[in-house]
């Protein structure tokens, strides 16, 4: 038997919830408080769950750094595309009424692709940072102590 099976057997059924709540509040964000950022963090913590229950090579497994990273990039360029494209529209930068024909429907959508932009950044942040702290290696070992 497997040491902490029940923070296992619990993690197993709170992690998709974690990342369920995370994807609610992403696009719940336009309505009512919440957005990107919120939900990167949500999202990010769901993986560190993962890592803390299941260990960092699982959760590097799950989510390679390389991953991380391409998620970082794409966060940028989806926040700073948005804005660029707007401005090429012949609307200032991220002025999202020039995204479509109707400026309802332009604002709508292009606070979707910031705030996507947003949530991947940000949990690709949060990931980047918790798996470099993870990786360090301790300075003592544990005989030393």
């Amino acid at each position: 038997m497997t040491p902490h099976v029940i923070l296992r057997v619990i993690a197993k059924f709170l992690i998709p919830l974690i990342a369920l709540f995370a994807f609610y509040v992403q696009f719940h964000g336009d309505f009512g408080p919440g957005g990107g950022f919120q939900a990167g963090v949500i999202l990010a913590a769901s993986v560190i769950l993962y890592a803390l229950i299941f260990g960092l090579d699982a959760a590097k497994k799950a989510i390679p750094p390389s991953w991380v990273r391409i998620g970082m990039t794409a966060g940028v360029l989806l926040y700073g595309g948005t804005g660029v494209v707007t401005w090429l529209m012949g609307g200032e930068f991220l002025n999202y009424s020039y995204l479509m024909a109707d400026d309802a429907k332009g604002q709508h959508y292009g606070i979707i692709a910031i705030e996507l932009g947003v949530l991947l950044a940000v949990a690709s942040v949060m990931l980047a940072i918790f798996y470099a702290f993870g990786s360090r290696q301790p300075d003592l070992s544990d005989e030393d102590w």
